[in-house]
């Protein structure tokens, strides 16, 4: 007999509460081994293919793809020992205990994060041989409703039909109305969804029918002038706050970013990356008292011998240069050895400072999915080589989209290399809930004096932003001044490694 288990969203990490289905990998009737992935999803941090715990008969899926789901609400259910291609066998009705017994027997105990497999609670539940192969998941009742529905959910009435190379091309060549959307990139994803474009009306372009970003982007140029031509003579330019009663569906549509009129107001959703980001920072202003320091240093000796370290590893013919993160990530640790204090955090409940044994450090990454501070664990204890070759590795899957939860959280202090965007200087907001944040600026050329003679030499402004209840300016002052003469003078670090 067949026990029907229900597996629900586990939390994917720090902060997360929902996360968005961007692929299902089975279908109903599907046979799941235990620890087999069965969906992709879309968190404000990554996107995680997320494993069954349980092994069996896929029954039934909540949540189409493109819908957002809290944590904790179901994903699917499995019939455990169902035999195969028999997914609408019913359990009977043992006892509550002898079903327990069966999804301890089942589940893995595998873990992601903050959630064991063993102990996911069980439910009856008869499954029906007709109907939808999926069902949708109730949305959580604290989500506001963004202005425009999101793109990726089902909206049969929606007047949105593009023309052109982005619309109807053939037979075959549209998506199933029940079947997955051609799409892989999250990005095309986030552009339809962010400008109203129902993808499963599109024609892809690329192999198979791909949706590519392109045809996106058509779409949403043809989008203006199909409405401005249906609603032009009858409907005047939308005022910044119009009466919601009064909004014809295609008057609600010219209000959406891509066709909003002259002196109207845009709304963008908090949501996603750009949600956690600002819940984040407005908790860091809320509960850190924090304090910015800076200071101008010479870099000039640090340049030449990061090109001295770059040119013996091209004359060995082996291993990647050193990249001048990698340095002032080495800087840093060797700055923290000496002042620890700023390597910590604050317990308020027990009124403690948590001075911290390990250098978790993270580093501040601009991604096209928003800002990501992916995390080099144990940098204290990895030499200047293996530090860069691990901010190599993160960098590249932040840029790709694979940075899983653990990569993005755990840290202790933060780098952040702000000169990328050509300026040179900031006063940064902690990364909550750790102590500090070295800023680095823009390495430029300017007129210096160096040993008493006015010279040209490269420049760069370096800031500490600190949580003034760990220490005060004293430590924060001697922390800046040690991590500005290891620039100057790159030996003085010799003396710390």
């Amino acid at each position: 007999m067949a026990q029907v288990l229900e597996f629900k969203l586990p939390d994917l990490g720090e902060g997360l509460t929902e996360a968005e289905i961007t692929r299902w990998l089975v279908q109903v009737g599907d046979v799941v081994a235990v620890d087999q992935p069965v969906v992709e999803v879309e968190t404000a941090k990554a996107m995680v293919e997320v494993p069954c715990p349980y092994g069996g008969v896929v029954t039934a899926r909540f949540g189409e793809e493109g819908t957002e789901m809290p944590v904790g609400a179901p994903l699917l259910t499995v019939a455990v020992g169902a035999p195969a291609g028999n997914p609408d066998a019913a359990p009977e009705e043992p006892a509550e205990r002898a079903l327990q017994a069966a999804a301890a027997e089942e589940s893995s105990g595998n873990v992601l994060v903050g959630y064991g497999t063993a102990a996911a609670p069980a439910r009856r539940r008869r499954v029906r041989s007709t109907g939808p192969a999926t069902q949708l998941a109730p949305k959580p009742a604290a989500q506001p409703a963004p202005p425009a529905s999101p793109a990726s959910k089902e909206e049969p009435s929606r007047p949105h039909s593009p023309a052109g190379p982005a619309g109807p091309a053939g037979p075959g060549a549209l998506p199933r109305a029940d079947g997955p959307i051609p799409v892989i990139s999250p990005l095309v994803r986030k552009l339809a969804r962010e400008n109203g474009v129902e993808l499963r009306q599109l024609t892809g372009s690329g192999p198979d029918g791909l949706i590519m970003r392109a045809d996106v982007e058509r779409a949403i140029a043809a989008e203006p002038a199909a409405v401005n031509g249906v609603t032009a003579p009858a409907h005047p330019p939308v005022p910044a706050h119009p009466p919601a009663p009064t909004h014809t569906p295609a008057a609600a549509e010219s209000e959406e970013p891509r066709g909003t009129a002259a002196g109207a107001e845009i709304r963008h959703p908090l949501t996603g990356i750009r949600g956690l980001v600002a819940d984040k920072m407005s908790r860091s202003r809320r509960e850190i008292p924090e304090a910015t320091c800076w200071v101008d240093a010479d870099a000039t000796e640090l340049l030449a011998a990061r090109a001295a370290m770059n040119a013996a590893v091209k004359e060995g013919g082996g291993g990647q240069k050193i990249s001048l993160l990698a340095l002032f990530a080495r800087i840093s640790v060797a700055a923290l050895a000496r002042y620890p204090m700023l390597n910590s955090t604050v317990d308020m409940e027990a009124r403690e400072v948590v001075q911290l044994a390990d250098v978790h450090l993270g580093f501040a990454a601009q991604t096209d999915r928003g800002l990501v501070v992916p995390v080099v664990r144990n940098a204290n204890k990895r030499t200047t080589e293996e530090v860069n070759t691990e901010l190599i590795r993160l960098t590249e899957a932040a840029r790709d989209g694979k940075l899983t939860p653990g990569q993005l959280t755990g840290g202790t202090f933060t780098l952040n290399n702000y000169g990328v965007f050509g300026v040179d200087g900031s006063t940064p907001i902690i990364n909550h809930p750790e102590a500090a944040m070295l800023g680095v600026g823009r390495i430029v050329p300017k007129p210096w004096v160096h040993q008493g003679e006015l010279a040209v030499r490269h420049v760069v402004q370096l800031s500490l932003t600190f949580d003034h209840r760990v220490c005060d300016g004293g430590t924060a002052g001697g922390f800046l001044r040690f991590v500005a003469d290891c620039v100057e003078q790159p030996a003085v670090l010799l003396r710390a490694v």
